[in-house]
């Protein structure tokens, strides 16, 4: 079961939900898209594993979600939120922010910022879908600090082809922008979170703790 705490913000309360390492080497806050809360399969399934292996997982859930609202506060409110949970999680391992969709935004906007070590965009979403000159991508350049990308193959915000080729991009197969993938495409739900996992884990190994 996770830690559980309340952030104040200027536009209400939003809740952390921590999950804690024995050992840690490096910590990781994430939040959610605008759709719904912390509660997503990669979200979920990041805060299961990545503890064993020695990462703090802290899922940040915004304050309009926890209101109950269906849809999410302007971006500039995200921000702020993400920013104040980051800030109460100061400790002496590695830091990444990240999150997916709206929260992969949130995340690079506000990494540079925080100081955090690394940022991780989870189904970043690249432009709306069918609208791919409204591209999105300076956010995600402008993070300013390592940035790993977990993109599906079939995301309708942004397919991982659609990236520049020096992005550091994992592709979880016949995915969507919430990572679930079809029954005929032969790749199951289990299979797809090990993708993400496993990616993510490799990645904080290699660009956040500096090990090889």
């Amino acid at each position: 079961m996770p830690v559980q705490q309340t952030i104040a913000t200027p536009f209400g309360d939003g809740r952390l939900d921590s999950y804690r390492a024995r050992r840690p080497v490096a910590s990781l806050l994430l939040s959610h898209g605008a759709g719904r809360g912390v509660d997503t399969r990669d979200l979920e399934a990041l805060a299961a594993a990545l503890p064993r292996q020695g990462v703090h997982v802290h899922l940040f859930e915004q304050p309009w979600r926890v209101k109950g609202g269906k849809v999410a506060s302007p971006p500039a409110t995200l921000d702020i939120g993400f920013s104040t949970a980051a800030r109460s999680l100061r400790g002496r391992v590695p830091f990444v922010v990240g999150g997916r969709s709206a929260g992969a935004r949130s995340a690079a906007r506000t990494a540079s910022a925080l100081g955090a070590t690394g940022c991780l965009a989870l189904a970043f979403p690249l432009h709306p879908p069918g609208r791919p000159e409204k591209s999105r991508l300076d956010e995600l350049l402008g993070a300013g600090v390592p940035t790993l990308v977990v993109q599906g193959e079939n995301d309708s915000f942004g397919r991982p082809d659609e990236f520049p080729g020096d992005v550091d991009l994992a592709v979880v197969p016949s995915a969507d922008h919430g990572f679930a993938t079809p029954k005929r495409s032969g790749v199951s739900e289990a299979e797809a979170m090990e993708v993400v996992v496993e990616s993510v884990l490799e990645w904080i190994v290699r660009e956040v703790t500096g090990n090889p």
